[in-house]
């Protein structure tokens, strides 16, 4: 069963929405910088995980580009 984050950004693809998935993914670049910046306690499980979640929201980033470039390809002159 996919995850939250796979789910969602399996429908931003679909809707071919690149700002949802830029405002997501920089959204997430923020937590882990924040995570990373802090000390006192062990944050590598959230850390870990929002890494997980920025790779997946690459992951469409690529599809979503791909797709792009594939209708481009075949739309004729």
């Amino acid at each position: 069963m996919p995850s939250a984050i796979e789910q969602i950004v399996d429908t931003y693809v679909r809707l071919k929405n690149r700002r949802g998935l830029d405002q997501l993914m920089m959204h997430r670049q923020r937590l882990a910088v924040d995570l990373k910046s802090k000390s006192g306690y062990d944050f590598s499980l959230p850390i870990g995980q929002i890494d997980e979640e920025i790779a997946i929201i690459e992951a469409g980033l690529s599809r979503l580009k791909a797709d792009a470039a594939d209708l481009a390809a075949t739309r004729p002159l």
